[in-house]
């Protein structure tokens, strides 16, 4: 008598998200919305980026951004500053969002008329990489404070699931040890296609380049 069995499981335990995820990209292009899924750990900068891009962008294309938090609201107070339509989500505890999370927001939130849609995720970088919220692109910020060797023994599957690396705070480069050269090698190891984009949201240097890259995607 055998004192166990063994099933092998073939499936994804992810693939029901991720069938939902798919379902939802191919809504959002119909209704040509473009939606970026910005992730990164906390204290980073999101939010800064975000109001620097509304700056940059809000005159050639219709925004809205969508703030994922756990229990707090200060992000969106922050946006809501900007003139910008925006809409916080409680998670409840969980410290990512998945496909139907997102597809909630979006129908309380309304994309009709909207060019673009950033979701600002929760801040970690472990939870909101392993799922898949239906974005047409992820991109993440990774701050100078945070070290350079993130990509290589911390955090893998963030940078490989990525089209786009934020480094943020690149004004305050001469105060920590910190390698412009090797995050960018070590992130392309983790991701050869993955685009790199070092800005100062405080400061405004590089942003440029990163709107670019955005308006590229939207008008894709």
């Amino acid at each position: 008598m055998e004192a166990y069995k063994v099933y092998e499981i073939k499936q994804s335990v992810f693939q029901v998200n991720d069938n939902e995820a798919d379902l939802l990209r191919q809504e959002l292009r119909q209704q040509h919305t473009f939606l970026l899924n910005l992730m990164s750990s906390p204290g980073s900068g999101k939010t800064t980026t975000l109001t620097r891009t509304i700056e940059k962008l809000r005159e050639e294309m219709r925004i809205g951004i969508m703030e994922a938090d756990i229990d707090s609201d200060v992000d969106a107070n922050k946006i809501a500053r900007t003139g910008t339509r925006v809409i916080q989500l409680h998670t409840g505890g969980m410290c990512h969002l998945d496909a139907g999370m997102t597809r909630q927001g979006l129908r309380e939130f309304g994309t009709e008329g909207l060019d673009l849609v950033v979701l600002e995720n929760v801040g970690n970088l472990v939870c909101p990489a392993e799922f898949d919220t239906g974005a047409a692109k992820n991109a993440m910020i990774l701050s100078v404070p945070e070290g350079h060797d993130k990509p290589l023994k911390k955090y893998p599957l963030i940078f490989q699931v990525c089209d786009a690396l934020i480094i943020n705070k690149i004004d305050v480069l001469p105060y920590f040890d910190f390698d412009l050269e090797k995050v960018t090698e070590f992130a392309h190891m983790r991701n050869p296609n993955l685009e790199i984009f070092p800005i100062s949201a405080k400061t405004g240097e590089g942003v440029d380049a990163w709107c670019d890259w955005l308006r590229r995607q939207v008008r894709n």
